[in-house]
């Protein structure tokens, strides 16, 4: 009767699924150079102000830091769903 009441999961549900880390691990690696590029441009950007190129290279470093932003949100998300979720089979 109480070993049913204290059932153990077996550790093969518990294992972190390997395929769905690495893809996370990807994502933040590119969350990662993301995270350079955007401000290594928006000072690209803000020393050549009279330029011609000011507003596009603007409008790129601001969109690679909004990216990085979002990469890294899915990339732990992803990282986390391969370690906490459980598996439906």
């Amino acid at each position: 009767m109480y070993d049913q009441l204290l059932k153990i999961t077996t550790m093969d549900a518990d294992k972190t699924d390997k395929d769905v880390l690495v893809k996370g691990l990807k994502i933040m690696s590119l969350s990662l150079i993301c995270m350079f590029f955007g401000p290594s441009l928006f000072y690209v950007a803000g020393i050549n102000q009279d330029k011609p190129l000011y507003i596009p290279i603007l409008i790129a470093a601001g969109v690679l830091s909004i990216l990085a932003i979002y990469l890294a949100f899915k990339g732990i998300n992803t990282i986390l769903d391969s370690i906490f979720k459980k598996n439906k089979s």
